[in-house]
C-alpha cells in the first residue's frame, strides 16, 4: 500500500490536510468558500473539493446551499462535548466555579495551557455582562491575562525560560507588559503571593484576578480567574475581597483534585 506520509513523524498527509481544513475556520472567518480554503492552504480546489466531500459526509463540515459557504458541522460539537464532559479539572471546578460568580457577581474562568497559549475550559458569566459567545475553546496569550500569568509563574525554571523565548510579548493595551525582564520579574511575584492580577492589558476596561489549581501531587494543571469590567471589578473597594475569593475557589478546586494542605499550616506556594 502507497499511502503518502508527511515528513513530519510519518503522519498521514491527507488526514493533516483534512485537519488543516477544519483549522481554517476561525472567530474571524466562520464561513468560507472553497476557493478560500484552497488559497489558504495552497492546496489544488480538486483536491479540496474532494477533502470537504469526505468531511461534510461525516458532518465535520457543512455547505449552505444558498452561498456555497462551508461552515463547521455538527459533529465538531458533538466531539467538543465529549472532551468537555469527561476533563476531570472542569469538571471538578464548574460547581464551584458557578457558586464563586453568584457570590462576588464577577465572571469565572478556567484555563490551561497548551503550547505557547492560554486555552478555556469554562466560563460563568453573570447576568448583568452576558457575552453573546462562548469563551470555550478559545486561546489568548500568556503575558497579557491574569491566567496566562499564572500558568507561566509556576511552570519549572526551564520550562519557564524556554517558553518565554519562544513568546513574542505583543502589546494589546498601554498596558501590556512587553518588556522580558519585566515580566520575569512579575512572575517570581506572583509565585511568591500566589495570585495575578491583571488590569486593562488584553483589554481596555477590564480586569481580573488569576490564581492556581494544582492536583494531587502539587502540579498546577490549570489557572482561576474573577474577571469583568472596571466598574464592576473595583479593586480599590474589593481587594481584600478578590484575594480571598480566587485563593479560596483554588484551594477548594485543587482539594477536589486530590491536593492536600496540612490544617493550620501556611500554603507553599514556590512548590
Amino acid at each position: 500500500m502507497n499511502s503518502k506520509k508527511s515528513p513530519n513523524g510519518g503522519l498521514t498527509q491527507s488526514v493533516m490536510r483534512a485537519f488543516s481544513i477544519l483549522n481554517c475556520f476561525t472567530d474571524e472567518t466562520p464561513k468560507l468558500r472553497m476557493t478560500d480554503i484552497s488559497q489558504r492552504l495552497d492546496l489544488t480546489t480538486s483536491l479540496v473539493s474532494r477533502l470537504l466531500a469526505t468531511l461534510e459526509h461525516d458532518g465535520f463540515v457543512q455547505q449552505d446551499p444558498n452561498t456555497g459557504l462551508y461552515s463547521l458541522g455538527r459533529t465538531v460539537l458533538t466531539l467538543a462535548g465529549v472532551a468537555l464532559n469527561n476533563n476531570t479539572l472542569r469538571i471538578e471546578a464548574l460547581s464551584e466555579m458557578q457558586n464563586a460568580s453568584n457570590e462576588i457577581g464577577l465572571g469565572v474562568n478556567l484555563s490551561v495551557l497548551d503550547g505557547d497559549t492560554m486555552f478555556y475550559l469554562a466560563h460563568i458569566e453573570t447576568p448583568e455582562v452576558p457575552r453573546p459567545y462562548t469563551l470555550i475553546g478559545r486561546r489568548n496569550p500568556l503575558h497579557a491575562t491574569g491566567m496566562g500569568k499564572v500558568l507561566l509563574a509556576f511552570l519549572p525554571p526551564e520550562e519557564q525560560s524556554a517558553l518565554l523565548d519562544r513568546l513574542e510579548l505583543q502589546s494589546y493595551s498601554v498596558h501590556t507588559c512587553t518588556d522580558k525582564k519585566e515580566l520575569v520579574e512579575e512572575l517570581k511575584e506572583i509565585r511568591a503571593c500566589g495570585w495575578a492580577l491583571e488590569m486593562e492589558e488584553l483589554a481596555l476596561g477590564r480586569a481580573c484576578i488569576a490564581g492556581p489549581i494544582r492536583d494531587s501531587s502539587g502540579v498546577v494543571v490549570g489557572a482561576l480567574s474573577l474577571s469583568g469590567p472596571l466598574s464592576q471589578f473595583r479593586w480599590n473597594e474589593r481587594q481584600d475581597e478578590l484575594i480571598q475569593k480566587i485563593i479560596e475557589v483554588c484551594d477548594r478546586i485543587s482539594m477536589r483534585l486530590g491536593y492536600i494542605t496540612a490544617p493550620g499550616m501556611q500554603r507553599e506556594y514556590n512548590r
